[in-house]
C-alpha cells in the first residue's frame, strides 16, 4: 500500500500545508484504531484515507481524516492533497465527488494544474471572546469574535492588523483549555497592492495541532466573514506562521469554493498493513 506525503496550497516543496494521503482498496475502511496509528505515524496535521466508491452513486470516493491525535469532521488541505493524488496517479479525471462526515465535497482539477473545492460556508455568529482566549493570544485586542458552527468548530477572532497577525505567540496550554477545536486568527491585509487580501493564523491545539499551516475548512468561515467586510465574493488569503500557503476563496450563496495548488514530495510504501 502506498502512502503519498503531499504539500496542499502550494506550489513547491516545503511550503503550504502536508498531509499523508493513503488510497485504499474498495472494499472499504479499515479499522478506526489503525488509520489513527497511521496518522500518528504520519505525524502530518492531517492524514487522509479514502477508498473508491460503486459507479452509480452520489460520490466516487468515500474520505476520512485523521489528525495525529483523533478524527476530524472536516479539512480542506487534506481533500485538496487526496484530489491531487486521484489526478497524478491517473485514478481520476475532472470533477471528483467524495462522502465525508461533512456531506458530499467535490473537488474540480483546473486547467491551470490548481483543484477548486465546493465546501459548505460556515455560519457566522458574533460571541464575547472569553477572557482565556485573549490570554492565550499572549493579550493581543481582540476586535471582534465569532462562532463558526458545528463543522469547523472555532473561534474566528479578528484582529486590529497583519503585524497583529504576524507577532502572535500563542500559549497553546490556555488554548487547549477551550471548547472546540481551536482559533482562528485573522486580519486585512495591510496593503493594498499586496496579492492577498487577508492574513490568517490558525491554531488547533485540541486535535494535537499547535498551529496548522494552511487550513481549508477555516476559509469555508473566513470567505463569508472577509466578503461581507470587503465587498467582494472573491478573495485570497495568506495563512501560516513559519510556514505559509495561499487559498483562493469565492463565496457563492451558501457554498465556499476554496482553490489552490498541490505538490507531492513524498512517495512511499506503507508495509504495517491492517
Amino acid at each position: 500500500m502506498r502512502i503519498r506525503i503531499v504539500d496542499a496550497f502550494s506550489t513547491r516543496p516545503f511550503t503550504g500545508n502536508p498531509a499523508g494521503v493513503v488510497l485504499l482498496d474498495a472494499d472499504g475502511f479499515p479499522s478506526i484504531h489503525w488509520m489513527q496509528d497511521v496518522a500518528r505515524e504520519a505525524n502530518q496535521s492531517e492524514t487522509a484515507f479514502a477508498h473508491p466508491l460503486p459507479p452509480g452513486g452520489e460520490a466516487d470516493w468515500a474520505l476520512r481524516w485523521f489528525t495525529p491525535a483523533t478524527e476530524v469532521t472536516m479539512c480542506g488541505h487534506a481533500t485538496l492533497a487526496t484530489a491531487h493524488v486521484l489526478h497524478t496517479a491517473g485514478s481520476a479525471t475532472g470533477t471528483v465527488r467524495f462522502a465525508t462526515r461533512s456531506g458530499v465535497l467535490t473537488t474540480t482539477a483546473n486547467d491551470d494544474a490548481t483543484y477548486t473545492m465546493d465546501f459548505p460556508a460556515a455560519p457566522l455568529t458574533p460571541v464575547k471572546a472569553p477572557p482565556a482566549i485573549t490570554h492565550g493570544l499572549g493579550g493581543v485586542p481582540i476586535l471582534g469574535a465569532y462562532d463558526t458552527g458545528p463543522q469547523v468548530g472555532d473561534l474566528l477572532v479578528e484582529l486590529a492588523d497583519e503585524e497583529a497577525v504576524n507577532c502572535l505567540s500563542p500559549n497553546f496550554a490556555v488554548l487547549a483549555g477551550q471548547d472546540g477545536r481551536g482559533v482562528i486568527a485573522t486580519a486585512r491585509a495591510d496593503t493594498t497592492d499586496s496579492v492577498y487580501d487577508v492574513r490568517t493564523r490558525c491554531f488547533f491545539p485540541n486535535v494535537g495541532i499547535d498551529e496548522d499551516p494552511v487550513t481549508g475548512s477555516a476559509h469555508t468561515a473566513l470567505a463569508p466573514f472577509w466578503a461581507d467586510r470587503l465587498g467582494r465574493s472573491t478573495l485570497a488569503s495568506l495563512q501560516g506562521g513559519a510556514r505559509t500557503g495561499l487559498v483562493r476563496t469565492q463565496l457563492r450563496g451558501d457554498r465556499t469554493l476554496l482553490t489552490g495548488s498541490a505538490v507531492t514530495v513524498l512517495d512511499g510504501e506503507l508495509l504495517a498493513l491492517p
